[in-house]
């Protein structure tokens, strides 16, 4: 079994992608950092490689998705607090991302959503799971 993840993401602008997700509290490995890729810490297990288009290229023979246009992939990622979701969406949107849906509140559940400086749709998420509705 797979005991990491590691989600690549084509970016126009490596140094402005980077610099928007430092600006949310990401750090990178700089290891796996260079001018045509940056290896951002999610968490221990979780990675994401944010790639040159031009590199990201060269590991798929199909055309890359335009994600100011088309959705290729959501990225959810959990938060510790309903705060942390709304002040990482508060975050981002003052360094250039837009926000593409409305806050979800399902009760034990709170979700808010953005798209990055290339398209690319990131949710946060805290749930209690302690809240969840019984199953019948």
């Amino acid at each position: 079994m797979a005991t990491k993840v590691f989600i690549n993401l084509p970016v126009k602008d490596l140094g402005k992608s980077m610099d928007f997700f430092k600006n949310l509290g990401f750090h990178f490995n700089p290891q796996f950092t260079d001018d045509k890729a940056a290896c951002m810490v999610v968490s221990e297990t979780i990675y994401v490689m944010l790639l040159t288009e031009n590199y990201f290229q060269t590991f798929t023979r199909k055309k890359l998705c335009d994600s100011m246009q088309s959705t290729e992939v959501l990225i959810a990622l959990d938060c510790n607090s309903r705060e942390e979701v709304i002040q990482t969406i508060s975050k981002a949107q003052a360094n250039g991302a837009q926000v593409y849906a409305e806050p979800q509140d399902h009760g034990w559940m709170y979700q808010h959503s953005f798209a990055d400086l290339d398209g690319h749709q990131w949710e946060f998420v805290y749930m209690d799971e302690s809240q969840l509705p019984k199953q019948d």
